[in-house]
């Protein structure tokens, strides 16, 4: 398999140090130090491309012109500053991924790997505070979900769908971190997900088809 081309977007020289340390068989990471590089990016036909949002000329998180920006390709923003509004309003222009500028090679390799996968990537807490807000805003759907899982799956379920940890979950209900991680895999079996985004969009009653 060809490794596939990765902008990286930074003037940060230590940044860039970090982040080329994905390079290998799967990613071949490229340096790009500004906005015309992004362009010029496009206009070649590629997608990939980690940016750095301390990058100079920038438009505000909150600002329309990231939906230009945006468009065409896929784009994971990093910052040594990661905040969860910054990454809500950027989620929302067209960003397919959010975290933390100092994550190490491994970590990053996974952020891109659901990029290309058509996935998006969310820290923790992003991802919480986002699955809270849908929990709070979204009538109660219909439980049907819930009908091929034990009891247990279902509250283990309920919670991982509103973004607490397995260690969370554990005390919440007085059971082990092992335990956890079993209901878990057995009800990405059952609901037949991959994730927890997944299991949460399921659980929210999001993007089930609706009767003719």
């Amino acid at each position: 398999m060809n490794a596939q081309p990765v902008l990286m977007l930074t003037q940060d020289a230590t940044l860039w140090q970090g982040w080329q340390q994905i390079a290998g068989p799967q990613w071949l990471p490229a340096r790009g130090q500004s906005l015309a590089d992004l362009q010029r990016w496009k206009q070649q036909g590629r997608r990939l491309v980690v940016l750095d949002a301390a990058l100079p000329q920038l438009p505000a998180s909150n600002d329309a012109d990231w939906s230009r920006l945006l468009q065409g390709v896929q784009v994971l923003v990093l910052s040594n500053r990661p905040g969860d509004e910054e990454g809500r309003q950027l989620l929302a222009k067209g960003a397919c991924g959010y975290a933390h500028a100092q994550s190490n090679a491994e970590t990053l390799s996974q952020m891109l790997q659901s990029l290309s996968g058509g996935n998006i990537w969310l820290g923790r807490s992003l991802l919480q505070r986002l699955l809270r807000d849908v929990d709070a805003r979204l009538p109660e759907p219909e439980n049907h979900w819930a009908d091929a899982l034990s009891p247990r799956e279902q509250e283990v379920a309920r919670y991982a769908s509103l973004g607490e940890s397995n260690a969370e979950i554990a005390e919440r209900m007085s059971i082990g971190e092992r335990t956890v991680r079993a209901h878990l895999s057995a009800i990405f079996e059952k609901l037949q997900v991959e994730d927890r985004l997944m299991l949460a969009l399921k659980v929210h009653g999001i993007g089930r088809k609706q009767p003719a």
